[in-house]
């Protein structure tokens, strides 16, 4: 058997994988990554939700700087590749298919080619290398630590990696039955009340409370093929119809076309208004709602061997299918169609190139739930929602989250449940902008491997939030500087854990935000002491909102400091300006 050492071994290139490939090999280290599939970006790009949620700030501070660029490279695909229309040229934030759940989408294949390319520099170097159509056959253990993990490599070669680290990357967190045990190490599933004190965690422990995959696929207009666009029933549509939930109306969509948020534009990829090109003929939509969530089981839970996985996601294929089969035959018309039909859009057109894949649905389920550490410290409800469940205050009107002092990364999204088939029903409550704590990607037992996906030490309803493209990117990146800082410095995430600050400091001068500001982007002046200030408790977090109105005048608006010794007023002095001399004499050079 060949073996291979390595600095970090990635397993998985998700998001959150791709992230880390980016920032281990930027920092240096030598990266091998290993991925089952031939695409990078996970729920990005193979997995079909090529729009990501984000949040309200994602085109200031609301992500790390290398999230920012990929948005911007895909940003530049489209404004210099193609011929826009007036109306496209003219939008001050181009999002080429003007979806309201995001400010930006693209082709799921433009997707995968630009995190290509940002990954390509790393792997003509030899710092990085890219194992894909391979996968993890089984992990040698050295009591609390990882020794090697064997691969079965593209072609069937046997492949024994020796890392120093190594970063679970999947969407499943697929290794940790492979080195701990469940209810010690990982947890699968919702926990209950008594154990993490959350309002709305269940009485007891729920493992079936899982949220579900789907398969999302992408549709065109087209009305003059309607003869010949709908595809054959799916096999089990009739039982599909009795617990999918086939409808074209969910929370705040106002219907199928009509309105400013109809089920068309939701995660609509292109927009033939935005261009002139005769390579964007008609309007693209990607379709990914709960009508083709998989509600008929779950690939963690009691499913192991992987012909039952291979089953349930082979049914979750089928009820995609049936999703499209009701939208074109039986699914009630917002207004006639030219025949005088009342029910079914078979002007709808599956696109079937978009993913490579045979039925046309995406390469892999987009998975909204994992197997998840034990951490030193896990997140909980109650430190991020502003109201639980049932309308009672936690957060409440405070413009952050629970500030958490040893923060790794921001992110902010809704605490989004989506309603499983075992009973527990959807959740969709507000949060303020919220923090990754280190202590929650550390676990409580081993000692070299960290969580860079979906896998991190949250809940189940945590998870609900945690989830999401920019948050997701940017627990990958955490752990991958991590482990770097660890390597670098000759220590272990378990010490690192007690004092972060120099690994903070790290961070920010890789422009990965600490702390929520929505108006100092990366770039700006005062980027790196407004991160470091607050995160060292220099600066208050506790103020009216979450701007820092770098302009305004100290004398107007003064800054929030939250030590004795105040800063020495200077005339005419902005806040920008003050927060950076700040710095300068109390934490630049630490």
């Amino acid at each position: 058997m060949e073996e291979q050492a390595c600095d970090i071994l990635i397993v998985g290139a998700s998001a959150g994988g791709t992230s880390a490939a980016l920032a281990a090999a930027r920092q240096g280290a030598s990266v091998i990554v290993v991925e089952r599939g031939v695409w990078p970006g996970g729920q990005l790009t193979s997995q079909g939700v090529c729009t990501p949620d984000e949040n309200s700030w994602i085109e200031n501070d609301g992500c790390t700087a290398s999230y920012a660029e990929y948005r911007r490279r895909l940003r530049d695909h489209y404004r210099n590749g193609y011929t826009l229309s007036p109306l496209g040229a003219s939008l001050a934030v181009f999002n080429p298919g003007s979806c309201w759940v995001s400010r930006l989408g693209c082709e799921p294949r433009v997707g995968v080619q630009t995190l290509h390319d940002m990954l390509k520099p790393y792997e003509d170097s030899g710092s990085l290398w890219i194992y894909w159509r391979s996968s993890v056959e089984q992990v040698t253990m050295d009591s609390d630590a990882i020794t090697a993990v064997h691969v079965i490599t593209d072609g069937g070669a046997k492949l024994a990696i020796k890392p120093n680290y190594v970063l679970d990357a999947t969407d499943t967190g697929e290794l940790l039955p492979l080195i701990g045990r469940e209810g010690e190490d990982w947890v699968v599933g919702a926990e209950c009340q008594e154990d993490t004190g959350e309002p709305d965690a269940p009485q007891r422990p729920r493992r079936d409370w899982i949220q579900p995959f789907t398969f999302p696929f992408a549709l065109e207009w087209v009305p003059e093929s309607a003869d010949t666009n709908r595809i054959p029933m799916p096999p089990g549509y009739n039982e599909f119809l009795k617990f999918q939930d086939y409808r074209i109306v969910y929370g705040n969509m106002s219907g199928m076309f009509q309105g400013s948020s109809a089920w068309w534009n939701y995660r609509r990829l292109l927009a033939v208004e935005n261009f002139d090109d005769e390579r964007v003929p008609r309007d693209l939509a990607m379709i990914n709602t709960p009508g083709n969530d998989y509600c008929g089981g779950n690939i963690l839970g009691d499913y192991g061997d992987s012909h039952d996985v291979a089953e349930v996601l082979q049914q979750g294929r089928n009820a995609s299918l049936g999703y499209l089969y009701w939208l074109q035959n039986d699914c009630p018309r917002d207004t006639a169609g030219a025949g005088g039909q009342t029910h079914g859009y078979p002007e709808l057109r599956l696109k079937q190139d978009l993913f490579g894949t045979s039925d046309g649905l995406s390469r892999d389920p987009y998975i909204r739930e994992s197997r998840r550490i034990l951490p030193l410290k896990r997140v909980l409800e109650q430190q991020i929602v502003v109201r639980d469940f049932k309308g009672n205050e936690c957060i409440g009107d405070r413009p952050r989250a629970e500030f958490m002092p040893d923060s790794c990364g921001i992110g902010h999204y809704a605490l989004d449940i989506h309603p499983n088939g075992h009973g527990e029903p959807n959740h969709y409550v507000a949060t303020r902008p919220f923090q990754v704590p280190l202590s929650a990607l550390v676990p409580r037992r081993l000692t070299n491997y960290l969580p860079a996906c979906k896998n991190a030490g949250v809940t189940h309803l945590t998870n609900g939030a945690y989830r999401l493209h920019p948050i997701e990117w940017a627990i990958g990146e955490a752990a991958a500087l991590v482990a770097v800082w660890c390597l670098t410095h000759g220590t272990t995430p378990h010490d690192l854990s007690g004092s972060p600050q120099g690994l903070q400091r790290m961070l920010v001068d890789q422009r990965v935000p600490i702390c929520w500001y929505g108006d100092v982007p990366h770039r700006d002046p005062c980027f790196t002491a407004l991160q470091m200030l607050t995160i060292q408790g220099k600066l208050s977090h506790e103020t009216r909102d979450i701007l820092f109105r770098p302009d305004d005048p100290v004398s107007v608006n003064p800054l929030e400091l939250t030590f004795a010794n105040q800063l020495p007023p200077v005339e005419g002095e902005t806040r920008r300006q003050a927060v950076r001399r700040l710095w300068s004499m109390v934490g630049a050079d630490h």
